[in-house]
């Protein structure tokens, strides 16, 4: 399919929900790559607790962003939207079509929009609400950030520690909300058409699914893989729902049936949030999975030919 501009095919979506194979059949109908926006896919070493394309996905169109970093990375929104989009001009320079696919709204947002800019912090400050973290709990900060900041609280990751100290850190050192610095800036301006889809079904089978893909990960080794990662669970990268939960079962706080009831409850309080952030997004068309045909008349109607 030859088109005049150049296009980008965002689909997003709470997880589990069908993206992957859904971006598959987009990218081979339209002869192009995908990017993936789901930053818990970027690191080789966590394979199961992530829901990564498997090695006929990856094989049945070229991926990129899955599996290229390693947990010990610091990797950031920011460094994401300059390598995406010097992997976009690279590929519009022989397609005119590429997919984005992810769960991550911060990415997809800075692909899409630009990272918001935000104040300097003091590192002393930083130290401190890492400190209160290990000394009081992560809950205790998340509680102060959904007194400060409803709005950010609602929509953030509240097992990833960094994510909440950050947003912490910035409302202590400026008197302001989160949420506003976030909504601050305005949106830059890409070289490219944005095409947004989004996927949902309804809650009740989400998260049935969400519960049987949780169940598969187990059978398939979820628990050894946690254990395995164990001694680096401090890393940034394992602060996040598939492995939090597991940790905290190997670390003797509840058994191991409480663990997988948690990584149930959690995955479906994730799904949650992700629809929140992407429902607030007004340019996401919204298809179900088995509305395939109407979402590909879509693109087409979109995408001039």
């Amino acid at each position: 399919m030859t088109v005049q501009k150049k296009y980008l095919i965002v689909i997003v979506g709470p997880t589990a929900v069908g993206k992957t194979a859904m971006s598959i059949k987009v990218a081979r109908a339209f002869d192009t790559v995908i990017l993936s926006a789901d930053s818990r896919q970027f690191y080789r070493e966590t394979e199961l607790g992530t829901a990564k394309p498997d090695e006929k996905e990856l094989a049945e169109a070229k991926h990129y962003f899955v599996n290229t970093l390693s947990i010990h990375s610091d990797y950031n929104a920011g460094q994401y939207e300059r390598e995406a989009l010097e992997v976009l001009d690279e590929v519009y320079a022989h397609q005119d079509v590429a997919v984005v696919v992810g769960g991550s709204g911060l990415y997809v947002k800075a692909l899409c929009e630009g990272i918001d800019e935000m104040p300097e912090i003091d590192p002393a400050l930083r130290e401190r609400l890492n400190q209160e973290k290990e000394t009081s709990g992560l809950e205790e900060l998340v509680a102060r950030l959904q007194s400060l900041d409803p709005e950010y609280a609602d929509i953030v990751d509240v097992k990833n520690p960094q994510r909440v100290i950050r947003a912490l850190e910035v409302i202590e050192s400026t008197g302001k909300t989160y949420t506003s610095w976030r909504k601050a800036t305005n949106a830059v301006e890409r070289p490219f058409e944005i095409v947004k889809i989004g996927l949902e079904m309804p809650r009740e089978v989400l998260y049935e699914r969400i519960d049987r893909r949780m169940d598969q990960m187990i059978s398939s080794g979820l628990f050894q893989e946690a254990e395995a990662l164990f001694p680096l669970r401090h890393l940034n990268a394992l602060q996040t729902v598939g492995y939090s939960e597991i940790f905290g079962y190997l670390e003797g706080q509840y058994d191991q049936e409480e663990a997988i009831r948690l990584l149930r409850r959690n995955s479906r309080r994730y799904a949650k949030r992700q629809l929140t952030w992407f429902r607030k997004d007004p340019e996401v068309k919204w298809f179900t999975p088995d509305q395939e045909g109407d979402l590909f008349s879509y693109l087409k109607s979109v995408i001039s030919e």
